[in-house]
């Protein structure tokens, strides 16, 4: 049994503060629990009324017959706290604080938040400034919510984990008017104890949650909450969230490339990715979506098969579909004899996509024979049905049609509802059809199936390096030639380059690497050199000393500083150049890839993964990250170019990402970039590094 059952299935819970005015928050859980039926024990506590609803009040908390499983406390911040003690000293299971005044308020919310910590003990909390939860699976509402005003809602098999009250009842109600059956809604607002990883857990196990919705303003606890998703993907329940904030500009002042372009919402990206959560794009997203994997069908392919009655909302759900990847190809030639065959005149189109019936739609039989034809099809790895503005005179037509075809296949059936119709969508939804109301949701739908059917558990972790010294490195910011000195004892190739402080010595260095060297100032302040005119690259190696001297004149002009030391490095010619980067972030440390040089945060052809707790990424994680770039082809032998040597630069990214787990919170940050890949055999080679190291 999981830890929180007894909050899900209370057999008595106690009211602390409750009002006999159903109409104020106070007054709502009392009236709630009575109104949908709860059959355990309600105990409100109110030392100036002898009833509420017919149920006795008692003096306070000392006086409850029994220790409940469950409280809701409904009196301000204050109160609160002094009745969190009291349930807390009597044994209660969990108390759920409505109060705000907390952690949300500012500083004094502070200090009260934490007194409610110490107040609880061992028991268990949800809130505070919480809305409550709703088990709708068994008709449990421990809730204020004026969501639950409503006489009835549906049961289904979607559980929703918000860190918002208000989003909870948002989507309770709009659920409801969908016909979208709900198992469980939690608010967990400030979570001071209870938190997002506790209820994903919790779903996880839960019989009566298929799919698990989240509205999400930040993750506390990145390891907790990764574990936790991990659990409802091995359960074969899918995550959904909706996380808002995506508009913060998140790239914070960073010495390197990486930190502007890892911005806080792109880690959110990487995480959601490894854990097997999809992100909601939309707020609608966040029930659409879980309406679609509801279902338990399972998408194996991109092509959609459209059977319609109306022309042109079969082209805007093609439309739609074609944006986001997928093709509604012609039905092969055996469907689409099948589907002529069941005609009764010329006034259908059964063989091409959109499928369009006509008027021919209207007959029963004609709609089962080309709905089965398509699910049946080789063609098709999904079907959308267009419902019509002639379904609202009939719509358990189509509907009943729908379902009595559904036992036949396991590809996904969607609906789309052209006219302007919410009663039509509710029917179809309560008749286990997800339906929408806009194309583009029907698109969104399918790519989340697609994603859940697609999606693989993390690998392990490449094995952490041997233990390198790094003790005669100096907390802060690196110079080149350090950062590389650091990637090299790693096992990180780099170029072979030579420090000089003079012209003379510039000159002769050169001599070393050949006619062309690139020359830069050697700087730990100024690491972005090619801003203030400090790199120069392909200078003739009898020109170096000549060279310098400009460099030194025009750094000096551009940055007010007078450069000292230089670096001339051997010329790197045929690679293609990639950034290679570390970004750390409250929610873990991240690896990002991507197409290097100065245009990196031009183009942002980026990939990025998040570095599992201990070791670093494994050769077919690597392999993963470089397959996400557009840029690929360009590394696979693109129009005839020759491939690049992709088994060292595996090699490379698995030596940096073990450098960043074996350095932990030592490092903050370090970049390659740009690192040439050379042709196959040839290796790869660290041209420029940035390295920033903690105390």
């Amino acid at each position: 049994m999981h830890s929180l059952s007894s909050l899900f299935h209370p057999r008595s819970v106690a009211v602390i503060g409750a009002s006999a005015d159903a109409s104020k928050t106070a007054g709502r859980p009392v009236a709630y629990l009575r109104k949908h039926g709860f059959s355990g024990a309600i105990y409100p506590v109110n030392p100036r009324v002898a009833s509420i609803d017919g149920l006795p009040c008692y003096l306070d908390i000392a006086s409850l017959p029994t220790v409940p499983d469950v409280a809701i406390v409904a009196l301000g911040a204050d109160r609160a706290n002094v009745a969190v003690r009291e349930l807390a000293a009597r044994g209660t299971g969990t108390a759920i604080v409505l109060a705000s005044g907390y952690g949300e308020t500012g500083e004094s919310g502070v200090r009260r938040q934490k007194e409610l910590v110490e107040a609880a003990g061992n028991m268990r909390l949800l809130g505070p400034n919480t809305i409550g939860l709703v088990n709708v699976t068994d008709n449990i509402p421990l809730s204020a919510s004026g969501a639950l005003e409503m006489d009835e809602f549906p049961s289904g098999s979607i559980g929703v984990v918000s860190q918002s009250g208000g989003i909870l009842g948002a989507l309770l109600s709009r659920a409801a008017a969908r016909g979208i059956g709900m198992s469980k809604l939690i608010s967990t607002s400030n979570e001071v104890d209870l938190e997002l990883a506790d209820f994903i857990d919790y779903l996880a196990e839960d019989d009566a949650t298929r799919v698990i919705a989240l509205y999400i303003e930040t993750v506390r606890n990145p390891e907790r909450f990764r574990a936790a998703c991990l659990k409802a993907a091995g359960a074969g329940k899918p995550v959904v969230a909706f996380k808002i904030g995506r508009s913060e500009a998140g790239a914070r002042a960073a010495v390197s490339h990486t930190g502007a372009m890892a911005g806080a919402d792109r880690m959110y990206d990487a995480l959601f990715k490894q854990v097997g959560v999809i992100r909601a794009q939309t707020f609608s997203d966040l029930l659409d979506i879980p309406a679609a994997l509801a279902s338990s069908r399972v998408l194996r392919g991109n092509r959609v098969a459209i059977l319609t009655s109306t022309g042109g909302a079969g082209t805007l759900v093609s439309d739609a579909l074609g944006v986001n990847g997928f093709d509604a190809p012609a039905p092969d030639a055996e469907t689409a004899a099948r589907l002529r065959a069941l005609q009764t005149g010329d006034h259908a189109a059964l063989d091409r996509n959109p499928i369009d019936v006509t008027l021919a739609g209207l007959q029963p039989d004609l709609l089962r024979g080309a709905i089965n034809a398509l699910l049946d099809s080789p063609s098709y790895d999904a079907l959308i049905i267009i419902a019509g503005s002639s379904s609202l005179a009939m719509p358990e037509l189509m509907a009943g049609a729908i379902k009595d075809c559904m036992p036949n296949s396991d590809k996904p059936i969607l609906a789309y509802i052209s006219p302007h119709a919410p009663e039509l969508a509710e029917h179809f939804n309560l008749k286990g059809v997800p339906a929408y109301v806009a194309p583009e949701s029907c698109a969104a739908a399918l790519g989340a199936m697609l994603q859940v059917s697609r999606w693989k558990a993390p690998v392990a972790a490449s094995r952490a390096p041997d233990n390198v010294s790094i003790a005669d490195f100096a907390a802060g910011s690196l110079d080149e030639a350090q950062a590389k000195a650091l990637f090299s004892r790693f096992g990180i190739p780099c170029v072979q380059e030579a420090i000089v402080s003079t012209p003379q010595e510039a000159e002769a260095a050169a001599k070393q690497f050949g006619p062309r060297v690139a020359l830069k100032i050697l700087s730990a302040e100024i690491t972005h050199k090619s801003d203030v005119g400090g790199v120069a690259v392909g200078v003739p190696a009898d020109q170096v000393a000549q060279r310098l001297t400009a460099m030194t004149s025009e750094v000096e002009a551009r940055a007010g500083v007078v450069p000292e030391r230089f670096l001339v490095q051997e010329m790197v010619n045929g690679g293609t150049e990639l950034i290679l980067g570390i970004n750390r972030d409250p929610l873990g440390t991240a690896v990002l890839l991507g197409m290097g040089g100065v245009t990196a945060e031009l183009f942002k052809d980026t990939a990025m993964r998040l570095l599992p707790p201990k070791g670093g990424l494994c050769r077919e994680e690597a392999m993963e990250l470089l397959r996400e770039l557009k840029t690929w082809p360009l590394l696979d032998g693109f129009r005839g170019r020759p491939k690049a040597d992709v088994d060292a630069l595996l090699s490379a990214i698995v030596a940096f990402t073990g450098m960043a787990s074996q350095l932990g919170d030592r490092l903050v940050e370090a970049e390659i970039n740009p690192v040439f890949v050379l042709p196959e055999g040839q290796g790869v080679r660290a041209a420029d590094g940035v390295v920033v190291l903690a105390d």
